[in-house]
């Protein structure tokens, strides 16, 4: 049981990732057909088990904060309610739809005004809207603070970003002049100092992740496995 439940993950994060890894430096017919396969099939399965693991975890973190009666539990209520609600119209009546008496399962028919619909734009996208007008306030504080000229570097980023806000909107275009046009620098900006910073910080990330996957390929980081290292 207990090669099961450690040793037996770490032989397969092994020898998977060895053979994904593998496979790009091998141009051969069978490697393509295995990454294709992985890319397809295996990779769909995988994010289904992971939804529905999700799925399961979240209702029962809600159900559980529910019995209990902790702080809060009025919202995962809420939570629990509109997460039935939305399943059902979402899998339950087309799911019933499809079921024709004496047929088998028949197609599911196209129908533009669902519940499901109707939940999504009346619901979802409003509240979509709403949380990110409150996200909009938190920037401009963020960003009120950061671009005090405390230093050299603040001062270069408080000019950096009046050049791009001002570059970006008509007013900008109607004080700038043949010598300096706002528009340009922004545009100067945004190709060049912006597009290498993101750059230096995606190049960062794609280390990162390299680092982490030589990590579980090799046994060293076992955390996936729960119970901490």
């Amino acid at each position: 049981m207990v090669f099961l439940k450690r040793q037996f993950p770490v032989i397969l994060a092994f020898v998977f990732g060895m053979l994904l890894w593998l496979q790009y430096y091998v141009p051969s017919k069978a490697s393509n057909s295995m990454l294709e396969s992985f890319s397809s099939s295996w990779l769909i399965t995988l994010a289904g088990c992971a939804l529905i693991l999700g799925v399961f975890s979240a209702v029962f973190h809600h159900v559980e904060k529910v019995k209990a009666r902790r702080a809060g539990f009025g919202y995962s209520l809420i939570t629990l309610v509109c997460f039935g609600i939305t399943f059902t119209c979402g899998f339950i009546l087309p799911l019933i739809g499809r079921i024709a008496p004496g047929s088998g399962i028949e197609p599911i028919p196209t129908q533009p005004d669902t519940p499901f619909d109707w939940i999504f734009n009346n619901v979802q996208v409003p509240l979509d809207s709403t949380v990110f007008s409150l996200l909009a306030f938190f920037v401009a504080s963020a960003a009120f603070r950061a671009f005090r000229a405390r230093s050299m570097e603040a001062t270069v980023l408080l000019l950096a970003a009046c050049i791009m806000m001002l570059g970006r909107v008509a007013f900008g275009e109607m004080i700038g002049t043949q010598t300096l046009n706002l528009s340009d620098a922004a545009e100067w900006i945004l190709n060049n100092p912006s597009t290498g910073a993101q750059r230096g910080i995606l190049f960062g990330i794609y280390l990162s992740q390299v680092a982490l996957a030589l990590r579980i390929i090799f046994g060293i980081e076992k955390t996936y496995l729960g119970g901490g290292s």
